[in-house]
């Protein structure tokens, strides 16, 4: 109860602390000919070194309104697409006061912001109504961390022992890098996000019901990872070294190199990842009147790096072409050493204990060669094309002896000594239109993806004796897997009246796959073909009652599709007494969601949702003799209740807040046989808070704090409450190009999990943690041009396919 209220306490000091009374500064936008800017974009800056303050954007009539401004001097900074950027004349603002600024008029023209230099520093934590935002690039607590490590702490998002990511308490998270889906899921995907260091990532976005633009995959939404991308003039870079101290010492490295000027950008970036992580998991289960009492951990040699480099060049004003390749390699071995000691009834007396270990060494290239072209005009038209080709190869090997020996003497009773070969060849081949226009008073959208991937999976199964290899044909095999997803979709936008706007859209997805077993003992599965064609319908009405009341509600219809090795049937061992297997016949899985949220003044904001979830999957635990295996499978259904609480806050100029609280109510029911039925209810919560304190001309500090509430992990395990404290200090120096930060992550060591799950003649107890305990240390500089002009994000067409490149086998997927 402590931790929870610890966070509780800075949260509720987060959400009254600001009880000081603010400012507020109002104006309009219009062009040349006095017609209202609509969607303008308005930024208050600090006179004294054009440093962030706040941002709005224009409403229908071109107005403006900036809430919570403390007392100062700023000057307002104006831009728009296809218009020349303007300021105001500097002016004072008292404590109170409501400013009324001079009309601001804006030319048609070049947007180029060549003319200013901007120190801008976003508020860590940005709440919208649609999204939350989390502007990693300004955390000293994100210091030394990977983008795995930063989703564990991003608000809203919790992580399982088994490394799948969930929001709001749905999984079918869908991971996008800089827009684009990752490729890869489960055990490779979390493999990916820690290879990803954190002096690379500018923001995490969290959108929890992306409109039909958006791929229809990712039943919770979309997790958007936005990478740093450099929007100086000339030749510019920053550089950035860290070192972690745990149980054993790691190392991160960056650089980024960038050259811009009026009709060229060229990008480039690279980043790498080496170290040992420690990962302890002890697993208790009772089966068949034995228990099985395993203690085990697993060591990680992580060496991993990325690049991506790419050229934009603007033909003219309107047309922009683009190519881009983006790389992630990886090597290294993973090491596991486990006990399990083997009783029969419950007397705690073992008759024998299995040693076994796991070495498997791999290596993993995942590579993106993207073209791209956008076009735009000063009508308000906008084009954007994009084609992809993604590599994925993954090659893996492992080496698993299996000693069974007397508890006392350590005499051998038996072994058995396996090997496998487990190379996976991924090439995934899309391409995408998107076009926006005005009509009717509004903005139509539509365009259309195909995205065609074409798998390749061997495994072959080895019975060692002595130092000789024998091929067991009945447990190899090779899995082809096709598959093909055409999509349209259509988006209307327009402002209904000056305080209600409506978004509404529709997106269809055809698609046909097939699966292909070979293996020596024909199966009922060999082959398995599918063709559906599904519509998921998206809508967002906004209704502003006042200056200080906002009201959005949504709805979205969401699909989650299997990943690819999910598909394949062949069984893998983990050890002698458990193993994974996939399921060819496993479903997607359909969500509808609906939230209602409520801002206020700007800066609170309420949100109530529900979602059903109809074929929920889950990995679940089965039994074969005395045997444990993982297989995913369909659940009838999940119902979740939802109410989030959140405030990011400025409370002086030297003290910033951020605060957030998640509770849920998740329902899971599912009938698979007897002695296999679920109906589990869960009530759950979950809050975040942190605090940054800035003493000027000196240090800044961070604090942060995460609680989460015993709840439910994939539909069976019942978990235990976990929470982290972390501090940490940021320093500029060398004239405020270099900063030195130390964090000190999980102050008190208790991000321990711990899940009981029930089902199907096995009872298990899970305990575990990973090294969350370290003390980081970093150090970056920032060299050359720091003139700004505004950067173009590229989305390419690689969206959903990324996420779901080889699905994981762990026990709570």
């Amino acid at each position: 109860m402590k931790p929870f209220l610890f966070t509780f306490f800075q949260a509720m000091t987060t959400f009254f602390a600001n009880a000081q009374l603010k400012a507020k500064v109002m104006g309009k936008i219009t062009t040349a000919d006095k017609k209202p800017l609509v969607a303008a974009t308005i930024t208050l800056l600090h006179i004294k070194d054009s440093s962030f303050a706040n941002a709005t954007v224009t409403n229908s009539n071109g107005d403006f309104k900036i809430n919570d401004v403390s007392a100062g001097t700023y000057f307002l900074f104006a831009t728009s697409v296809g218009y020349k950027k303007n300021t105001s004349s500097k002016f004072n603002i008292s404590a109170g006061q409501e400013y009324n600024a001079s009309e601001i008029t804006l030319v048609q023209g070049a947007t180029a912001l060549s003319g200013i230099t901007i120190s801008a520093k976003k508020p860590l934590i940005e709440v919208k109504a649609d999204k939350t935002v989390f502007n990693v690039e300004n955390s000293i607590n994100a210091t030394g961390s990977n983008a795995f490590e930063l989703l564990k702490k991003s608000p809203g998002v919790s992580v399982d022992k088994d490394e799948n990511i969930s929001m709001m308490g749905k999984n079918g998270v869908k991971i996008y890098i800089d827009g684009k889906p990752t490729q890869m899921g489960g055990s490779d995907l979390a493999a990916y996000l820690k290879s990803i260091n954190s002096a690379d990532i500018e923001s995490i976005e969290m959108i929890t019901n992306p409109s039909a633009k958006y791929e229809a995959a990712g039943n919770a939404g979309i997790i958007n990872i936005m990478l740093k991308k450099n929007k100086n003039y000339g030749l510019n870079g920053n550089i950035a070294s860290g070192i972690n101290f745990g149980i054993t010492p790691k190392y991160n490295n960056s650089l980024s190199l960038n050259y811009r000027n009026k009709s060229i950008n060229l990008f480039s970036n690279y980043s790498n990842n080496f170290g040992y992580y420690k990962e302890v998991m002890n697993l208790n289960r009772v089966q068949l009147d034995s228990v099985y009492d395993q203690k085990s951990y697993t060591l990680n040699n992580n060496n991993s790096n990325n690049i991506k480099a790419g050229i934009d060049y603007s033909i003219n004003d309107k047309n922009i072409i683009g190519i881009m390749v983006t790389g992630n390699f990886y090597y290294g071995t993973s090491f596991t050493n486990s006990s399990t000691a083997i009783s029969p009834g419950n007397n705690g007396m073992p008759v024998k204990i299995l040693y076994a270990t796991n070495t498997a060494p791999g290596k993993r290239s995942n590579i993106d060669y993207n073209i791209n072209y956008h076009y735009a005009d000063t009508s308000g038209r906008e084009l954007d094309a994009d084609a992809d080709i993604i590599s994925f190869r993954k090659s893996g090997t492992s080496f698993q002896p299996n000693y069974y020996r007397t508890p006392v003497t350590g005499i051998v009773l038996d072994s058995a000594i396996y090997r496998n070969n487990a190379p996976t060849d991924i090439t995934i081949y899309t391409a995408k239109i998107d076009y926006e226009q005005p009509f009717l008073k509004g903005k139509l959208g539509y365009g259309g993806k195909i995205t065609d991937v074409k798998t390749n999976n061997i495994y072959d199964f080895y019975n060692v004796y002595g130092n000789v290899n024998v091929k067991d044909s009945s447990l190899s095999n090779t899995f082809a897997y096709e598959e093909n997803v055409k999509a349209l979709y259509i988006n209307y936008n327009r402002a209904l009246s000056k305080k209600a706007s409506l978004q509404a859209g529709v997106r269809m997805e055809n698609t046909q796959s097939t699966g292909t077993l070979e293996s020596v003992t024909a199966q009922p599965d060999d082959v398995v073909k599918r063709s559906y064609t599904n519509f998921f319908p998206s809508g967002a009405f906004t209704y502003t009652m006042n200056e200080k009341n906002t009201f959005d509600l949504s709805y979205s219809r969401r699909i989650d599709r299997p990943a690819y090795q999910q598909l394949n049937p062949f069984e893998e061992k983990i050890d002698e007494l458990t193993y994974y297997k996939g399921n060819p016949f496993l479903n997607p899985q359909y969500t509808n969601s609906f939230q209602l949220s409520h801002t206020f003044m700007d800066t609170y904001v309420t949100s109530v949702s529900y979602s059903h979830i109809k074929d929920y999957f889950a990995q679940l635990i089965d039994t074969a003799g005395n045997a444990s295996y993982l297989i995913p499978k369909n659940l009838a259904q999940q119902d979740i209740f939802s109410i989030n609480i959140s405030a990011p806050l400025t409370i002086t100029k030297w003290w910033s807040a951020f605060a957030t609280v998640n509770a849920y109510h998740s329902h899971y029911i599912a009938n698979l046989g007897a002695g296999a039925n679920i109906d589990l209810k869960v009530d759950a919560v979950s809050a975040y808070a942190q605090q940054t304190f800035t003493i000027k001309k000196g240090p800044t500090f961070e604090l942060s704090s995460f609680y989460n509430s015993p709840s439910v992990w994939a539909g069976t395990f019942k978990t235990n409450s976990y929470w982290f404290i972390d501090a940490g200090v940021q320093q500029k120096v060398l004239k405020e190009a270099g900063t030195i930060k130390l964090s000190f992550t999980d102050l008190l060591n208790s991000m321990h999990w711990r899940a009981i799950s029930d089902y199907n003649g096995s009872y298990i107890l899970a305990t575990g943690h990973d090294e969350n305990q370290q003390l980081k240390i970093s150090f970056s500089y920032r060299f050359g041009n720091r003139q700004v002009k505004a950067a173009r994000q590229r989305k390419a067409s690689t969206d959903e396919e990324k996420s779901r490149l080889n699905g994981g086998t762990g026990i709570g997927q």
